[in-house]
């Protein structure tokens, strides 16, 4: 090798020096650039989030409003008997009369005053357990297989206790009782 040639290879190796260094100023360039942009979304994201809530917030006051406004209380009444039943968000034992009121958009004291002076039931959340123990009674007569545990998650009561005590209430007689009596005149 030449002197010539070993002078072309370091010239050579100091131009790719050179560009590796350009190279990696712009990599620290990029990820600069690539965390700004990041951030700009999350920002953006953050941004939506709190518009789709707060466009939640009015619609639902919207409904809100509507829903108290209305003079019949029998149009609202069919209209909680109607999500109700469509959505079975009685079947969930976390299903309270506040969720109602929010589902039906009215206030609490609103639906509370509506049930007393609409209903057999005396308040929301008797109509609530009415409709989980009507569940229950189904599950015991369609489904005799099933344990009275596993009829009392599936009607949406929190445990067998209430279960057995909210059918005692209604029928006068167990849970145990009740599946007997159909199974025996089979």
């Amino acid at each position: 090798m030449t002197e010539e040639d070993t002078q072309k290879l370091i010239n050579e190796n100091q131009t790719l020096r050179a560009e590796v260094e350009r190279l990696k100023d712009e990599l620290v360039r990029l990820i600069g650039r690539n965390l700004d942009l990041s951030e700009r979304l999350e920002a953006y994201t953050e941004m939506r989030r709190r518009v789709e809530v707060a466009r939640e917030l009015l619609d639902g006051n919207v409904n809100r409003q509507r829903n108290a406004d209305l003079q019949d209380d029998s149009q609202l009444m069919a209209l909680i008997e109607l999500r109700v039943e469509q959505q079975r968000l009685h079947l969930k034992p976390d299903f309270k009369s506040e969720e109602l009121a929010k589902l039906i958009g009215v206030s609490h004291e609103r639906l509370v005053r509506l049930f007393r002076n609409q209903t057999i039931h005396r308040t929301p959340d008797a109509y609530i357990d009415n409709l989980r123990v009507l569940a229950a009674l189904r599950l015991l007569r369609e489904k005799p297989k099933y344990n009275i545990a596993a009829v009392a998650e599936e009607a949406g009561f929190s445990n067998v206790r209430t279960l057995q005590r909210r059918v005692q209430e209604a029928i006068g007689m167990t849970p145990v009782e009740y599946r007997h009596i159909l199974t025996r005149d089979c």
